[in-house]
């Protein structure tokens, strides 16, 4: 349907170009505008009123009216609209946040640098792993090791060790240099009968195998979520980061944890290293650390990174990176007050009691609904995954795009769906949703999730 002429709507087909859209489609259909949001909702701007189940892009944690953020970004504005962190300068926001994620670091770190998004954090540490192995004598050591159906950004290095085909293809992209072993999804990737551990034992091996390959001294990190999300919401299964971790300290490889999404109590602690048993050198975050009402992200990095970058700058008299917006005070400040809301509210706690209803009532309704192949998750993010066939877990062809379908469903229902690759959907509500919000949003999911279940009844009907 086309939009009204003169429309929002309208202007935006003729005007804006979208992340993640299909162009042509777009050009057809026109968006959907939102024009508000209160606590887990917003509503559009012909009135329509949906649950977010994603927090927008798995982002707002503290929901759409936390009038405390609003506040600090207003008196930050008036004390100090902007500066920046280049050549030793510095402001108050910047340090205060700097020592409240030092302070909160699953693992000791040394120093915190800023950028404006998760892709810009983790393009930032791989240029941070190139200088400090030159400075230290190491110019080898430079290849970046990701997973397949990883992701850690869309700018070209993040993009590169991000694994999935639809941010490779038709932008040239990996890099070279850049490598990938297998996912760590049991349902998928194990074979028959192989059990959880023997399945992580197979995977590290594969790591172990292509950094000896590669050489270990040409290998400088491993990049992973310690909750695959836009891949899928893949938990790793049993012992697997215990046995990555021995491979990567064997050959002197550096963990660097991209909490992107899990950081800030998203798995039921503070961080999802900590849920996951990984010991990072260096951790990346972004997104909950404003609750993503102003863009900020943060790299945290661990003294040897530290030292390595410091004897580099040194040598040159410089270290020739960052962005106009490190630190920015007015987005610092809310993620300051953020932080401090997570800990006055007791966040956590409210995570850990609302987190094992999500995770149960997703199993108890839908794990053997006839279009469901597995429902996994942990704390408050989760995923169903559709199938064409339960018992061979094969997914529907890609160009029958049966998860648009249930998403376009999904808000005809009133629920804002996040649809991954292989038709999975996923659930990361704001951390502030309640029990009943819980239930409400399961049962529009499940509306349109049976009413998918019977348009694909009717096709196979009239196909035969």
């Amino acid at each position: 349907m086309t939009p009204p002429r003169n429309s929002t709507a309208a202007r935006d087909v003729a005007y804006a170009l979208h992340p993640y859209t299909d162009h042509k489609a777009h050009l057809e259909k026109g968006p959907v505008v939102i024009s508000r949001g209160k606590g887990v909702r917003v509503w559009d701007d012909q009135g329509k009123e949906y649950i977010e189940s994603v927090a927008g892009l798995w982002c707002a944690a503290l929901g759409f009216d936390n009038e405390r953020l609003v506040q600090a970004a207003a008196n930050q504005m008036r004390r100090l609209p902007f500066y920046h962190g280049f050549t030793s300068k510095s402001h108050e926001p910047m340090v205060d946040l700097s020592e409240m994620l030092i302070e909160r670091a699953p693992v000791p770190m040394s120093k915190v640098f800023f950028a404006n998004s998760g892709s810009e954090a983790n393009d930032s540490v791989i240029k941070m792993l190139w200088y400090m192995h030159n400075a230290i004598g190491k110019p080898q050591k430079k290849k970046i090791i990701g997973r397949l159906k990883g992701y850690h950004g869309i700018t070209l290095a993040a993009a590169s060790v991000t694994g999935l085909p639809n941010n490779h293809k038709l932008f040239d992209l990996p890099l070279p240099g850049f490598f990938h072993v297998s996912a760590p999804h049991h349902y998928h990737g194990a074979k028959s009968g192989e059990s959880e551990e023997d399945f992580a034992t197979r995977l590290a091996q594969e790591l172990e195998d292509l950094i000896l390959r590669e050489g270990p001294e040409t290998v400088a990190a491993f990049f992973a979520e310690p909750v695959m999300g836009a891949g899928g919401v893949i938990v790793p299964p049993a012992t697997y980061y215990e046995k990555v971790q021995a491979v990567l300290k064997r050959h002197d490889v550096l963990f660097v944890a991209d909490e992107v999404i899990c950081g800030f109590w998203r798995t039921g602690n503070y961080w999802g290293s900590q849920t996951m048993g990984i010991e990072p050198d260096i951790i990346t975050c972004a997104k909950a650390l404003s609750s993503s009402y102003l863009p900020i992200s943060a790299v945290m990095v661990n003294e040897r990174v530290f030292q390595g970058i410091a004897e580099g700058s040194s040598s040159i008299g410089t270290w020739g990176h960052g962005f106009t917006y490190s630190g920015h005070p007015v987005p610092a400040a809310v993620a300051i007050e953020t932080l401090k809301i997570y800990d006055e509210t007791d966040i956590g706690a409210h995570v850990r009691r609302i987190g094992p209803h999500l995770q149960r009532s997703l199993r108890e309704r839908f794990a053997d609904h006839p279009l469901v192949g597995e429902v996994r998750g942990v704390g408050m993010v989760a995923a169903v995954e559709l199938v064409a066939d339960r018992k061979t877990r094969a997914n529907f062809e890609p160009g029958r795009k049966i998860g648009p379908r249930l998403m376009k469903l999904g808000e005809d229902n009133g629920v804002i769906l996040r649809g991954l690759p292989g038709d999975s959907i996923a659930f990361s509500p704001p951390l502030v949703i309640t029990e009943d919000e819980v239930d409400e949003m399961l049962d529009r999911f499940g509306r349109a999730l049976d009413e998918l279940a019977v348009q694909l009844r009717r096709e196979s009907l009239a196909a035969v």
